[in-house]
């Protein structure tokens, strides 16, 4: 008689749903998934290691790279650790502006996890319709910072400069004639503020369209009600946090909890799910982006009628401006020498965190005086998800684990770091 037993397969890293360099070592009965063992350290880049080579400024872009869809709420975690060593206090402005942009990035990186999951289960348009709306938001990075994607606008002590009058515009060439150019240039005739204030009064009509095409969809329900189920005690077993937690009904949220910039001035709501399954996951973030939307809006009114500095004036921590660098030579000695030796962080050691758009993603930094890091910590949201992998994936036919996988909204620059 034959021997009946398991075999073992690999899921990844080639396949499409393992989301960049994730491998799952699957052990299958059938096409029942009996043990899931997720192996990192493919993409290993070493970013803490390198941070302590670096001056406390140099390692900035380094954030943008971790978890590279929620670029500029990595930076904020980092910029806040060095604030806490150094007592800083952040202009108001600053903290306006960095409010208004983790929640852009908080609405950047749902777009692409819903957009993607529905792609990995099977709905091709979700995919399309998400990107449209991310190019708005990318090009508001690209106006304050000059890139798209790895800004690097988060500094020790506020952000880089104050946001621009007049948004960047497209013109006409052999691939867009003058109406289609005009009807591109329609809400980029103001300042970003009006940019972005036009974005946010569109917004929830979009929402509406990708509740249409997913909520009530018979197969995008077929594929996530009842897949994945975390129960409360489990998911704060495990050490989730950001939607994984709340979808399992755990009402935590560092910006009501634990509030930092001006959280506690805006208005929102925290959604939480009810079963703690796929479906309960992809509701919180849909409503995480409607609450995202509200919180721009609040942070625009403000920003329009308060003026003031964006970064504080301590030139050892913050260069002075460029025209003052041009016509004092105190102030140029103060740029020259934060640009090549950086400044120096008094002794001590710090923990920053932030509701990351994943969860909580915090930076433990550790200083001796010098000029650069002794140690740099990274607490990244999806390293805890991805360790459950196991515990969640386990009894699902292998169709079920790439919707857990696409549940998780895992990014592996900040779990293989």
């Amino acid at each position: 008689m034959a021997e009946i037993r398991n075999y073992t397969i690999n899921f990844g890293p080639q396949h499409p749903a393992a989301h960049g360099v994730l491998r799952l070592v699957l052990e299958l009965d059938g096409e029942v998934v009996e043990r899931a063992d997720p192996h990192i350290g493919l993409l290993h880049r070493g970013t803490e290691k390198l941070a302590e080579t670096r001056t406390w400024i140099q390692s900035v872009p380094y954030m943008d790279r971790l978890d590279y869809v929620s670029m500029m709420c990595n930076e904020h975690a980092y910029c806040m650790s060095i604030e806490r060593l150094l007592g800083l206090e952040v202009p108001l402005r600053a903290q306006y502006i960095r409010v208004m942009f983790d929640e852009i990035t908080r609405i950047l990186n749902h777009l692409l996890n819903i957009g993607t999951h529905a792609l990995d289960i099977g709905a091709m348009t979700m995919v399309l319709y998400t990107f449209r709306e991310r190019e708005d938001l990318m090009d508001a990075y690209e106006a304050v910072s000059g890139a798209r994607m790895h800004a690097a606008y988060y500094r020790p002590g506020g952000v880089y400069r104050d946001l621009p009058d007049q948004m960047p515009k497209y013109e006409v060439s052999k691939y867009r004639n003058a109406a289609t150019v005009a009807q591109l240039n329609e809400a980029r005739q103001g300042s970003l503020l009006d940019f972005l204030d036009n974005f946010t009064r569109r917004f929830p009509a979009y929402i509406d369209e990708y509740e249409t095409l997913l909520t009530d969809n018979r197969i995008w329900k077929q594929r996530t009600v009842g897949i994945g189920v975390v129960s409360p005690e489990e998911a704060l077993a495990y050490g989730f946090t950001g939607a994984m937690l709340r979808g399992s009904g755990v009402e935590w949220d560092l910006r009501k909890k634990q509030p930092y910039e001006v959280y506690d001035r805006v208005d929102f709501d925290v959604p939480v799910g009810v079963n703690g399954d796929c479906y309960d996951r992809y509701l919180v973030r849909m409503e995480e982006m409607r609450q995202s939307n509200r919180i721009i809006r609040q942070c625009i009114d403000w920003l329009r009628s308060n003026p003031g500095p964006v970064i504080c004036d301590n030139h050892k921590v913050a260069p002075p401006s460029r025209a003052a660098m041009k016509e004092s030579m105190e102030e140029l000695i103060h740029h020259f020498k934060l640009f090549t030796e950086g400044m120096h962080v008094p002794e001590g050691e710090a923990y920053a965190a932030v509701e990351h758009p994943k969860g909580e993603f915090g930076v433990y930094a550790i200083s001796d005086g010098a000029n650069k890091p002794y140690r740099v910590k990274l607490r990244a949201p999806g390293f805890a998800h991805l360790a459950a992998m196991d515990a969640i994936a386990r009894g699902h036919m292998i169709a079920d684990v790439v919707a857990i996988i696409g549940t998780m909204d895992i990014v592996f620059g900040e779990i293989d770091r």
